[in-house]
């Protein structure tokens, strides 16, 4: 039976829930100062209908502080009027030149107003694992850490060996399996146990990088088990119901599924559009940095290195940091640098 398991990372600027299947992180969840309430997954606000659309049964929304969001409707339903007042809650979060998709529950009155925040971490924690301990402190601080580090890669090393390649496109996700040097028999039955190990492997590793959409699955080998296939697939993605739709085993070897996007992608939290680490997640990086060297070198003045466009985005984080550390610390912007380039020393 798996077994789930719930941290609580809380730091400077930034808290990140984990949740562990089996000992693997399969969620991580990101939340920072400055986030808009109104636009997190399960927000309930009054939002301003700006536009509608008939074409595309979608009506674009104005939320609260003037975020907006795209809400679809039924087109044998009544179509919302322009400058109408709807209450709405989020089902999916914004996405990069993505707008957040709203549900419409009920017809309001007034202007754009926030009527409940998304849950806390605290409450998605224990709703995804269904368990009342969460850990905090180091232990999940190395928890996130990993958790982060594991949504950043490309390649993931199957158990019994080979790998599967998880790369994102602005049209779909495209899985690979590699067997690799993969033992156990025949080609048939190698290629049949990566699949599968692959396929479940696949279904965390989504939930853990916050993917949805078309996932294309590009099997190993030849002559596939359907039945064997798609009966891993509706368990392995079981959890991500509902809404979960899979295809048949294509003449090629690939597999279709449809996840719903419901999540921010990870990715999009931690890597700007060039695809390096963005200013703002290793200036959180450097935060956290300079809290372990903090706690281990009490009293000491800490010097913390980093490249120029870093050293503004942790401008926002100065008065938190010094609240933690008090007035020890010196950032120090290095031209040249890059963003994943950071260096804490104390003396």
């Amino acid at each position: 039976m798996s077994r789930r398991e719930a941290f609580l990372d809380r730091g400077v600027g930034e808290s990140r829930g984990v949740v562990l299947l089996d000992g693997r992180p399969e969620r991580l969840l990101i939340r920072r100062d400055g986030d808009p309430a109104a636009l997190g997954l399960g927000a309930r606000s009054i939002a301003r209908v700006k536009k509608v659309e008939p074409a595309f049964a979608s009506a674009f929304l104005e939320l609260p502080d003037g975020h907006e969001a795209i809400m679809p409707f039924r087109s044998d339903a009544p179509k919302p009027v322009q400058g109408a007042a709807v209450e709405i809650e989020i089902r999916g979060e914004p996405r990069r030149g993505k707008l957040a998709n709203a549900w419409q529950l009920a017809e309001a009155e007034g202007g754009p107003r926030l009527l409940a925040p998304p849950p806390t971490l605290q409450e998605e924690l224990q709703a995804l694992t269904k368990g009342d301990r969460i850990a905090t402190g180091a232990e999940a601080r190395e928890a996130a850490d990993e958790a982060e580090a594991e949504a950043l890669a490309t390649i993931h090393a199957l158990p019994g060996g080979g790998s599967i390649a998880i790369e994102p496109t602005r049209a779909l996700t495209a899985i690979d399996v590699d067997t690799g040097e993969r033992a156990g028999g025949d080609s048939k039955r190698v290629a049949r146990q990566a699949n599968l190990a692959a396929i479940t492997a696949a279904a965390r590793l989504l939930r853990l990088k916050g993917l949805g959409g078309l996932i294309v699955i590009d099997l190993a080998g030849r002559g596939h088990d359907s039945n064997a296939i798609l009966s891993g697939l509706r368990a392995a993605f079981a959890a991500d119901n509902p809404g979960v739709a899979i295809g048949p085993v294509s003449r090629f070897g690939t597999v279709e599924l449809t996840i719903p996007r419901r999540r921010q992608p990870v990715i999009e939290r931690l890597v700007d559009e060039s695809g390096g680490l963005s200013p703002l997640a290793s200036a959180l990086r450097l935060a956290r940095m300079l809290e372990r060297e903090g706690r281990s070198s009490p009293g000491s003045r800490l010097t913390a290195r980093c490249a120029p466009r870093v050293a503004e985005a942790f401008a926002d984080l100065t008065l938190a940091m010094t609240d933690q550390l008090g007035a020890r610390f010196v950032l120090e912007p290095q031209a040249g640098w890059g963003p994943e380039r950071l260096e804490v020393t104390a003396s």
